[in-house]
């Protein structure tokens, strides 16, 4: 079984069961032991993982860090657990802070067992970061979780590309939240370069008000366009050619999907696939509009594209089985009721485990 597979099985079981592992014990034994062994090391194992790790420090005496994983007789990874429902922060911390000085350890976890926050010494040599390099949640996983968890297995672990790794994740990290601060709220700088690239006379403060009003919204116009037009080539590679489908009985004239009413489907799609695998949504086509299903169900309608308007075209949507619709004057605004659609695919299937706002 390989490691995507494991986070999958043990993001089911916390979906389950994360109401009743409150305490610290039930979140190490039902959730941390299973993380521990998905990454490939030996929880049964004493000099593999070594539980409630003892190393006593200056005036403390008996202080005790929840599981040390050993490499080569090395101290290679230390873990501080804490229950399921507490928000973690430094102030769970300090045992981590006090042992990875005194130890081998360059890599040290801090968990609930549902959120991992991992930490290096990126800044200083042999002192713990405040900040974590890498969040990796169990109720949210991400496409490179999979891919980033396997350098810190015992069957790739190699302390010096993961303190590389750390370095070049801590920067993306910091990186992205400059460029969402700057996406949401411009900053004057930002909007001085744009504005000189564009505007050819003197940019007087007026014109940069003007400026940084609309940026944002061009941004967000970018973004989602680029988003859009990355998930339709990705889904229009993966899906097959979607016929031309019949409204009732087969001796009816056919319905010819238009390839607006493709677009439109591969939106949808691309905002369901936020919450399910994408296959699960399809497409079937009437004389009077065109029906996005969910598994191929009539009754497990999703939307409905009414785009067989001369000059308007509506998005239905659906609460219960009332449809409310919604006028586009672009394709596009088909984004601005994700939460919408979002909601509906929940409604259709209610087994799909709610994410992480962490």
């Amino acid at each position: 079984m390989d490691l995507s597979t494991r986070l999958v099985d043990l993001q089911k079981k916390v979906n389950a069961h994360r109401e009743i592992l409150l305490t610290e014990e039930a979140a190490k034994t039902a959730l941390v032991m299973p993380f521990i062994q998905a990454l490939g090391y030996d929880v049964f194992n004493p000099g593999e993982v070594v539980p409630e790790f003892t190393a006593d420090v200056g005036t403390k005496k008996g202080e005790k860090v929840d599981y040390a994983i050993c490499m080569d007789r090395k101290i290679s990874i230390l873990i501080e657990c804490k229950p399921s429902s507490a928000e973690l922060s430094l102030n769970h911390a300090s045992q981590l802070f006090r042992y990875f000085s005194v130890t081998d350890a360059r890599l040290a976890i801090l968990t609930n067992g549902v959120v991992y926050h991992f930490y290096s010494d990126v800044d200083r040599p042999n002192k713990m970061d405040e900040k974590p390099f890498y969040t990796f949640s169990i109720e949210a996983i991400k496409p490179s979780d999979a891919k980033i968890l396997e350098k810190f297995g015992k069957s790739s672990f190699d302390i010096d590309q993961i303190v590389q790794e750390a370095v070049n994740l801590k920067m993306q990290s910091q990186l992205r939240r400059e460029l969402e601060r700057e996406f949401n709220e411009p900053s004057e700088d930002l909007v001085r370069i744009l504005a000189s690239r564009v505007y050819g006379g003197r940019l007087t403060p007026a014109i940069k008000e003007s400026f940084s009003k609309v940026l944002p919204a061009v941004i967000s116009s970018l973004i989602r366009d680029l988003v859009n037009e990355r998930l339709s080539s990705a889904l229009n590679a993966a899906a097959p050619e979607i016929p031309d489908v019949v409204d009732g009985n087969s001796d009816e004239e056919a319905v010819m999907t238009t390839q607006e009413e493709v677009s439109g489907f591969h939106i949808i799609q691309a905002i369901a696939s936020r919450l399910i695998h994408p296959k699960r949504v399809v497409i079937r086509d009437a004389k009077s509009y065109c029906a996005v299903l969910l598994d191929d169900n009539n009754r497990k309608t999703v939307a409905r594209l009414h785009f067989n308007g001369v000059t308007t075209k509506h998005l239905g949507l659906f609460d219960g089985k009332d449809e409310t619709r919604h006028s586009l004057s672009d394709l596009t605004e088909i984004y601005q009721y994700m939460s919408q659609i979002e909601a509906r695919i929940r409604e259709l299937d209610p087994s799909i485990p709610v994410r992480s706002q962490a």
